[in-house]
């Protein structure tokens, strides 16, 4: 099967608008060599019948000036005087039939004309000739053109039809891509409705003023978030259904566990409800997290107005304040106001200090860092991480090497949430300014901070 030859990536604002202006440009030299080629044609009619119109002219007054002469006396060369200093184009030399040289006008140059030419038109060494022989061959009239005349004129004729090409090709260029940059104007606004879409946002775009080659582009991009929202929407519906459901009864299995631990004496059969009781609460654990992944994946994490996160930050640091040792630095004024739901937030604030409590070094604290900017980070102590194991990091139910107690999903929903607010979070290890550890980095949105 034949592959198709694609042109290679690029611009199709610069494309169209070098493909246009080259277009026109090649079509302004085709018609340039083809009004040469007809003006060319038209002057040699035109210069021709201004050579035989003076031929014709001439003849008579030659003739009547050598006939009026005396019988006896002898045909001397006349040269017609000039009527002013002016520049001849069309010579003549009237000869009779011995070759002599009877009468010429005054910028007439001999050795253009040849000795002998023929009746009608012909060319000479350097210029275009026409010859009329009258009264039986005894008086013999030649015109000849300038040298040159002819083709300058053909030439500037030309020239001034190419000359415009030079003015216009930058012009053509400039105007061509302003033009087709107005023009794609609403492909480029439907370009940037796409690039606006991920997973916590996809809405229709919008189709408006689009040409009718892209609008069905546009409904087909429809079609697609459609089909892709419900999917997204039935995955978290049943991640969010499946454990609310889970709490209900884990909490109670939970409690009659806990009932039953404090009923039995010390035995295999107390030391078996402990065991139980531990994967009880390692469900309900993964139930929460579920919730969670499933909250910053659905609503989005924006709020409706700007909120100061210092306090849940600080509420964060509270609940945790029994696992580790945490060292804090907030921004000077105590405040920072972001467009972030404070729930959000506080979501992922937990379970980047949680994560970084239970896996880091415990000997060492845990260093959180908020700014005026909204940059927050979390510092973990513990060895080096190599980039594949960075790499995977908030890959779902992924806990590497670790042996503490997890899910695997904080770091998925730190991301999420991330994402949703159109952020990054990043993995450093070493931490900065350290030797070893893990840095967590996470760029909160930030709205206009206020006093107080």
């Amino acid at each position: 099967m034949t592959r198709v030859a694609w042109p290679p990536k690029g611009s199709l604002q610069r494309r169209l608008a070098l493909a246009l202006t080259g277009g026109v440009m090649a079509l302004w030299l085709l018609a340039t060599v083809a009004a040469g080629l007809l003006l060319r044609r038209e002057i040699d009619e035109v210069f021709d019948s201004a050579l035989q119109e003076v031929v014709q002219r001439v003849l008579p007054l030659a003739y009547a000036e050598i006939l009026g002469r005396e019988a006896d006396a002898l045909p001397d060369l006349q040269q017609v005087a000039s009527v002013g200093a002016h520049r001849e184009y069309i010579t003549y030399i009237v000869r009779d039939a011995t070759g002599r040289r009877l009468l010429e006008s005054h910028d007439a140059d001999p050795a253009q004309f040849p000795p002998n030419p023929a009746h009608g038109f012909s060319d000479g060494p350097s210029s275009r000739l026409y010859t009329e022989v009258a009264v039986s061959g005894t008086i013999v009239v030649t015109a000849a053109e300038r040298p040159g005349h002819r083709q300058k004129a053909v030439r500037d004729a030309v020239g001034m039809l190419a000359w415009p090409l030079l003015l216009l090709l930058p012009l053509g260029i400039a105007g061509t891509w302003v033009l087709v940059a107005v023009t794609l104007r609403p492909v480029t606004a439907f370009r940037c409705e796409i690039e606006a879409r991920g997973s916590g946002h996809l809405a229709p775009v919008s189709g408006a003023h689009l040409p009718s080659e892209i609008a069905p582009v546009a409904e087909a991009v429809n079609a697609l978030m459609t089909r892709l929202r419900r999917a997204l929407d039935a995955e978290r519906s049943f991640t969010a259904n499946s454990a609310h459901e889970l709490r209900t009864p884990v909490a109670a299995a939970l409690a009659q566990t806990q009932r039953l631990r404090a009923e039995l004496p010390e035995g295999a059969a107390r030391a078996r409800t402990v065991e139980i009781e531990t994967a009880l609460k390692r469900l309900a654990r993964l139930s929460e997290k579920l919730l969670q992944l499933a909250r910053a994946e659905g609503a989005g994490p924006l709020g409706e107005t700007p909120q100061n996160l210092v306090p849940a930050l600080r509420l964060v640091l509270h609940d945790l304040s029994a696992e580790g040792t945490v060292e804090v630095a907030l921004p000077p004024t105590g405040r920072f106001v972001s467009t972030l739901d404070m729930d959000a937030f506080a979501i992922l604030a937990r379970n980047l200090i949680e994560n970084a409590l239970k896996h880091g070094d415990g000997s060492r604290p845990v260093r959180v860092a908020l700014t005026d900017e909204g940059h927050f980070s979390v510092i973990s102590p513990g060895p080096v991480l190599g980039p594949e194991i960075l790499a995977g990091m908030t890959q779902r139910f992924v806990r590497g090497a670790a042996t503490a107690d997890g899910a695997g999903l904080g770091l998925s929903i730190v991301q999420a949430i991330t994402q949703g607010v159109g952020g990054e979070i990043a993995f450093v290890s070493p931490a900065s300014g350290q030797e070893d550890g893990l840095e967590v980095r996470v760029q909160l949105p930030a709205a206009k901070l206020t006093a107080g």
